[in-house]
């Protein structure tokens, strides 16, 4: 099973808005008959590559696999029959589908005579897949917040300079995150100061993320700007009122309600969840971190720290409405890292900590066909979506 959630992981990027899955396949004698993942959206699954990677082996063998086997037709058929049809004898899979149109596939595996055993390695397969499960069961992507910042928590020194704060290592492991996520998100003040290009970079084989701009205003893109070249697509998030005239260099825009500051962060989550986004990484700024902190969206924090102090200059996160320290969005670090001369560090909300700021819960889910938002410009209600599992 570890081996099936290594394989599951190389189609991080690449799969949405399916799940990443992975798959080994052992013949009756325990030996690897043969091994798969899921590669791209509308293609085979992690068990159909296995299973035509064993041939004939799989008859009597055992699969092992890191989500339930689907057993839903859409544009690839159900792996449950799949397997049956391929004569396997035994399934072990790590966690169950929530989906409700694709769940079920360990009952038609077991109604087939199929030994079916759920929960192998369960933690670490659900961590691998989170982003796909975080938007089946909230109906909206999963939103890493990621930083750079001096130990002191500084993004850029009291003159604005930032480049570069952190070392080259560290601004490469940045690629990684992007050529995992479906969407890179940065905010008006970061595209005015910065002019940030926002594609993937240096990583063999990376299907470039879409690049968000929340753009309330529509003045902070400008005719020229590095993110509308065609290294990858663009989207400009706008208020439903902005005024678009003399924009015409703004190609894909999206409308969205205002907040008391900015654009209403769930209805961006909607917009993008629309367009098979599953993933998203945030960029900054502060002020966009402040508001996906207020707003309960912040899944995981991935935060840059380099061994230099600066003493002024803006901080990483702006105004989250955090009043009192009763209030603060508590985190769990899960992982600390030496990146070149840098530390990575890696937390996620403490969501069973009462009173934590940003907390939520998770409703129950519920599937629907996933479309693309409607043509340019179109406004988009502030309540999210739900999620689906295409194939």
């Amino acid at each position: 099973m570890r081996r099936a959630i290594t394989l599951a992981a190389h189609g991080l990027g690449s799969t949405s808005p399916n799940p990443v899955v992975g798959c080994v396949v052992l013949d009756a004698s325990g030996r690897l008959a043969g091994e798969g993942f899921h590669q791209r959206a509308g293609g085979p699954h992690a068990e159909v590559h296995a299973l035509r990677a064993a041939g004939a082996r799989a008859r009597g063998g055992t699969a092992y696999v890191t989500l339930e086997p689907c057993d839903h037709t859409g544009r690839t058929g159900p792996c449950s029959q799949a397997l049956v049809d391929a004569g396997v004898a035994r399934v072990l899979y790590a966690v169950a589908d929530p989906n409700p149109r694709a769940k079920g596939g360990a009952d038609t595996l077991r109604a087939a005579g199929v030994t079916v055993e759920r929960g192998l390695l369960e933690e670490e397969a659900e961590a691998g897949n989170t982003a796909w499960l975080t938007s089946v069961r909230l109906g909206r992507p999963h939103v890493v917040w990621k930083y750079a910042a001096t130990l002191d928590g500084r993004i850029a020194a009291a003159d604005s300079t930032s480049r570069w704060i952190t070392s080259a290592e560290a601004r490469a492991d940045v690629h990684r995150l992007r050529a995992e996520a479906d969407a890179v998100v940065v905010g008006s003040g970061t595209a005015r100061t910065d002019d940030p290009h926002l594609a993937v970079r240096g990583v063999e084989g990376a299907v470039q993320p879409l690049r968000v701009v929340v753009d309330t205003e529509a003045t902070a893109v400008r005719p020229g700007a590095r993110v509308l070249d065609s290294a990858a697509p663009t989207l400009i998030a706008v208020a439903e009122d902005a005024d678009l005239s003399g924009r015409g260099h703004l190609k894909d825009v999206v409308r969205l309600p205002r907040a008391a500051r900015g654009l209403d962060i769930p209805a961006l989550l909607a917009a993008l969840h629309a367009r098979g986004v599953r993933s998203v990484l945030l960029e900054g700024g502060p002020a966009l971190a402040g508001a996906f902190v207020a707003a309960g969206a912040v899944d995981k924090v991935v935060g840059y720290l380099a061994p230099v102090l600066l003493g002024a200059g803006p901080a990483a996160l702006g105004d989250a409405g955090i009043t009192t320290l009763a209030g603060a969005l508590r985190l769990r670090m899960t992982e600390s890292t030496p990146i070149g001369t840098d530390l990575r560090v890696t937390a996620v909300p403490d969501r069973d900590t009462p009173g934590t700021a940003g907390a939520t819960t998770e409703p129950p889910a519920t599937a629907v066909h996933d479309s693309a938002v409607a043509d340019t410009a179109t406004s988009v209600p502030a309540t999210p979506g739900t999620a689906t599992k295409e194939h």
